[in-house]
């Protein structure tokens, strides 16, 4: 195969393309109505980047959902997978304030979030808790969810024993990422740090999530990065 037939093999295809532009001009038109009939356009680059943040983020995570193939597995292999992909997703939603302990007695139930947030942050349904407290935020759901398939691609792939999916889910670097960030973020979301580094820690966890897609749709291991190394 030639060079420029192997280039044109790559491209993507012109359904994908229309689909896509579809996608992200809806996306567009709903960002624009409610910058006009709700909050007024963006007043800093910090403003534009809320706004885009959310749809970057479930963008990605259905681009990811269409295009990994997850291997086959059956028997205990996959119920281990899929334990270990669940707990996964556990553990994002607490390090990333999706789910949260309790407060209390001063608990207030169910509230439904719409149009005082911008699009992709909402409709959000919260629940305040006295045992405990979710927050369910469109985005972050969806994201978290798309890294659980994705890890849940990494151990059903490891060839041979279950003891060898869990070794793979140990060795994957980019596994413990957004972990790392959502812990970061929940602490200077919430311990009364300067506003600027509330601010930062959108762009951190945003940056955190694109490099763990592209991440797990690689796969490196710990002997993957040593072999980089001059």
């Amino acid at each position: 195969m030639s060079t420029i037939a192997a280039v044109r093999e790559r491209r993507p295809a012109t359904r994908t393309l229309v689909y896509w532009a579809a996608i992200l001009n809806a996306q567009l038109l709903v960002v624009i109505l409610y910058s006009l009939l709700v909050s007024g356009p963006p007043g800093s680059l910090r403003g534009i980047f809320i706004l885009a943040m959310p749809w970057l983020w479930l963008d990605l995570s259905w681009w990811a959902y269409r295009n990994t193939d997850l291997p086959r597995v059956t028997g205990r292999k996959r119920l281990v997978a899929a334990a270990l992909a669940g707990g996964y997703f556990l553990v994002l939603a607490f390090a990333g304030g999706v789910l949260l302990p309790g407060i209390g007695d001063r608990a207030t139930g169910f509230r439904l979030v719409t149009y005082q947030i911008p699009p992709g942050f909402a409709p959000a349904l919260l629940y305040s808790g006295e045992r405990f407290v979710v927050n369910l935020i469109p985005y972050k759901v969806v994201g978290y969810l798309a890294l659980a398939w994705l890890v849940y691609g990494t151990i059903a792939d490891v060839s041979g024993s279950v003891g060898a999916g869990l070794l793979g889910l140990f060795s994957c670097v980019s596994c413990v990422l957004p972990v790392i960030a959502g812990v970061l973020t929940t602490v200077t979301g919430s311990a009364g740090f300067a506003a600027t580094i509330g601010q930062q820690s959108y762009l951190l966890s945003t940056s955190v999530f694109v490099a763990t897609v592209l991440l797990l749709r690689w796969r490196p291991t710990v002997a993957d990065l040593s072999r980089l190394r001059p």
